[in-house]
């Protein structure tokens, strides 16, 4: 089918556009900057701030992929909620038959952070013109150039031994980048996920102090972590974008939502989907390995680059 996914040069929807050229679909890349866009399906102009332009981009589509939150900007609730109501009535004229949304794993009982909160008003948002969504809720997808990955990564990188907050003891259950976009596309092509809310998951339930060290294992490093209850959010959030190239505001809005437990209480999505997802051990080493075949290559076209001014 022709399917439009959003975010499409980004984190999950340049592996997601990918799989679904690769399974046959007719992919429409959605971009603020078509011209230099270089991954898989046909790019197409496309902001979430603009409903002309989605109209546009949906125009005889079947199906569309959410893939957009805007966690660096102080107002990211407002934004985000502005985006899912012109995505839901763009998706309506345009007819479209299912939209897909990636959101957060919570219990709604909890109380939760601004950032899940915003991710359970944008499902509910993106359904108000009457199009039908599949939601699938995850926690911390394990991948290379994924923000909550580089985190996790950078902390153990550039730290020895680290001051944590509570939340380092919050459990979650992570889950590899590639086992999301298996779980979006099998979404797609089962009739009965229609209207369903799913949550996804790794096999393993971890504390993110669990996740830590078993970083630092992998890569053959000792973790110090010493817990410190009275670290407060704004400290947290400060400390990350001392030690780590996330943003204050990115960084607050991931360390509110670190306080929430994050795992799958209802795993029938295996059912629906049926394959073993990757261990987290296997998820870093995946991630590990795609950054540095990334480094590798882009030694390699300076290298070219520089070959090439020399001989001219």
């Amino acid at each position: 089918m022709q399917v439009l996914v959003t975010g499409a040069s980004g984190f999950v929807g340049s592996r997601l556009s990918h799989a679904l050229t690769d399974a046959g679909h007719s992919v429409r890349a959605m971009t603020r900057h078509p011209d230099t866009y270089s991954g898989a399906g046909e790019p197409v102009a496309g902001d979430v701030g603009d409903e002309a332009s989605l109209r546009r981009a949906l125009a005889d589509c079947a199906a569309a992929y959410y893939l957009v939150h805007s966690l660096d900007s102080a107002d990211f609730q407002q934004r985000d909620a502005q985006a899912a109501r012109s995505f839901a009535r763009a998706a309506a004229d345009a007819g479209v038959r299912r939209i897909v949304y990636l959101g957060g794993l919570g219990e709604d009982s909890d109380d939760l952070s601004a950032h899940l909160r915003s991710r359970r008003q944008v499902e509910e948002l993106l359904g108000e013109a009457g199009v039908p969504v599949t939601v699938l809720r995850a926690g911390i997808v394990v991948g290379h150039g994924g923000v909550s990955w580089e985190m996790t990564r950078q902390l153990v990188a550039h730290l020895p031994a680290m001051v944590t907050p509570r939340w380092v003891h919050t459990r979650t259950q992570p889950i590899a980048v590639a086992d999301v976009v298996r779980y979006l596309i099998g979404v797609l092509e089962a009739p009965e996920a229609e209207g369903q809310v799913f949550e996804v998951g790794g096999p393993e339930v971890l504390e993110y102090v669990e996740m830590l060290t078993r970083v630092a294992e992998i890569q053959g490093r000792r973790l110090v972590v010493v817990p410190v209850p009275l670290l407060s959010p704004q400290l947290s959030s400060r400390w990350l974008s001392l030690v780590t190239d996330l943003d204050v505001q990115t960084g607050r809005s991931l360390v509110d939502s670190m306080s929430n437990e994050v795992v799958v209480h209802d795993d029938a999505i295996r059912t629906l989907v049926p394959f073993e997802p990757m261990s987290y051990d296997e998820a870093v080493l995946t991630a590990l390995g795609e950054r540095a075949r990334e480094r590798r290559e882009a030694r390699a076209g300076r290298r070219s680059t520089g070959l090439r001014r020399v001989r001219a």
